[in-house]
């Protein structure tokens, strides 16, 4: 596999005062990081994959090298084994990717882990290393400011199983007994070939730009329903700022 697409919908759902949720087509690339698609030219201005777009933006290197740096930060060496990432892709030198997955593997074919990188609207980064279970589940603590009217409390529950012909990710914010936010992205899985892109490309030709701007609409809009502001934090700051 060098790539495929997905044809997928986003959705999110609020579960406290106020509720809100909506839901929106997208579609996101998988691909082997070391073994980038080869596209047509006239594909390439608006389906990139760059290093500068993920985990810290002033470290050079593409996103292969990144990860695995960032990995043996972590005490994880992967010996060379594939990864395959989920994310969209830049289109026209932008990208916004609220979440990008990293399904991590041993030379043997074994998932050694799972990286979920975050990226919010301050410009913020923040990756988390989950180990899933047999049942492709897994928690962590939240530790990054996503959203405004989010606090930093709670814990994430995550379904990831690697996408095949189905893309279907979970993730869930939970708060004690509360459950405050959903999200899932679920999707069919497409060929990368030149017909479904130029599909894809035409009904959608600016996607990272529409979702930056939707999520700043919604933002919009659980403002004008007086939903609770929480205070960004030192730590939240220097993450928004630094990655």
């Amino acid at each position: 596999m060098t790539a495929v697409l997905y044809d997928a919908t986003v959705a999110h759902v609020r579960r406290v005062d106020p509720p809100y949720s909506f839901a929106h087509r997208m579609y996101v690339w998988l691909t082997d990081l070391d073994d980038p698609p080869r596209l047509p030219w006239w594909v390439r201005p608006f389906a990139g994959f760059d290093g500068r777009d993920h985990f810290a933006p002033d470290e050079l290197g593409d996103i292969r090298s990144k990860l695995d740096r960032w990995l043996a930060a972590r005490g994880v060496n992967l010996h060379g084994g594939r990864v395959v990432m989920l994310a969209s892709a830049r289109s026209l030198g932008y990208v916004f990717n609220p979440i990008t997955v990293y399904w991590c593997h041993t030379p043997d074919g074994a998932l050694a882990c799972v990286v979920v990188e975050v990226h919010n609207t301050y410009r913020g980064r923040h990756a988390y290393l989950v180990r899933p279970d047999g049942q492709a589940q897994a928690r962590v603590d939240k530790e990054f400011y996503v959203s405004p009217f989010q606090d930093m409390a709670g814990q994430y529950r995550m379904y990831l199983p690697r996408p095949d012909s189905l893309l279907a990710l979970t993730v869930e914010l939970h708060r004690d007994e509360d459950t405050p936010l959903v999200a899932t992205l679920r999707g069919i899985r497409r060929p990368a070939r030149p017909r479904v892109l130029a599909r894809y490309l035409l009904g959608s030709p600016l996607q990272p730009q529409r979702v930056a701007a939707l999520i700043r609409r919604h933002g919009i809009a659980l403002w004008r329903r007086k939903a609770p502001i929480a205070a960004r934090t030192a730590h939240a700051t220097a993450g928004a700022l630094h990655g």
